[in-house]
């Protein structure tokens, strides 16, 4: 299929087999590494781009030469690209204030709280790539990018559906056929495993940020703010597991405000004080 699509379009086109199956994110990492061009848009999944989508981004890099990077919100579509009557903003509870939040320039603010950047819509100017490279095989290749990038400049995300995302049960990430209970679960936190193994990835952002210094001019904001993150997942993954020794420790992250910076707000306070 991908020979054929090569053969009859107007626009020079490149097929590249891997030897080996590289897995996703070092798939990622190769690809975007032979890009040629400008910009680089990724096309990862079986979704539907509206005929303006191309041209809409390029235009938010026109704009201005400080943006590096811009993504849009989609129509979310089923497996027979039935229209859903659904963005796919809301299902990552990327909402108006976190929209303000992007647009005033503190995409930061934003993204590490959680993400809300996906890969099929994002494209970035390429010669912000080189200091991402290597991508860790543990990390969403779509999740380090978009992090990396709003340490690199301004990070625009345009409100106008720009594709069609396609949900259904066998994708690998996204929204997926995602039940209320386990949405819930995902904001509130899923526990100490999964909090220890974010704190490995903000680390590995950490590293790279303080290695790569030179190339992302706003890596200090970028520390400070995964520093505290950081702190803020040890508390919620070192917490005693008997609940009245939990209070006092839960509250002193409530009334700083880290629940909400940083995790669901009162869900993941709820969570950690209860459920432990």
């Amino acid at each position: 299929m991908v020979k054929e699509f090569a053969a009859r379009v107007a626009f020079p086109t490149r097929v590249v087999l891997n030897e080996e199956n590289l897995g996703s994110t070092k798939n990622f990492e190769r690809a975007i590494s032979l890009c040629q061009g400008d910009i680089v848009a990724l096309a990862d999944q079986d979704d539907v781009w509206y005929d303006h989508k191309l041209e809409r981004l390029e235009t938010a890099f026109l704009e201005s030469k400080a943006t590096v990077a811009a993504f849009s919100d989609a129509d979310l579509i089923d497996e027979d690209s039935r229209p859903l009557n659904l963005h796919l903003w809301p299902t990552f509870s990327f909402d108006a204030p976190k929209q303000r939040t992007f647009a005033n320039g503190q995409a930061l603010r934003v993204l590490i709280n959680g993400p809300v950047v996906t890969g099929a819509a994002l494209a970035f100017r390429r010669e912000c790539f080189a200091p991402m490279a290597p991508i860790p095989p543990n990390q969403i290749h779509d999740r380090w990018i978009s992090f990396l990038l709003a340490a690199c400049g301004r990070f625009q995300a345009i409100p106008s559906p720009l594709m069609q995302y396609r949900r259904h049960q066998g994708q690998q990430m996204g929204t997926g056929a995602i039940t209320l209970r386990e949405k819930i679960s995902h904001i509130g936190g899923r526990g100490a495993s999964h909090h220890f193994e974010e704190i490995t990835r903000f680390q590995q952002l950490y590293a790279r940020i303080k290695e790569q210094r030179a190339s992302f001019p706003y890596a200090e904001p970028a520390l400070k703010e995964i520093k505290t993150k950081i702190h803020h997942l040890e508390h919620r993954a070192q917490l005693p597991r008997r609940k009245f020794a939990r209070a006092p420790k839960v509250f002193r992250e409530v009334c700083n405000g880290n629940y909400w910076r940083y995790s669901g707000g009162w869900r993941s306070a709820a969570r950690d004080l209860v459920l432990g």
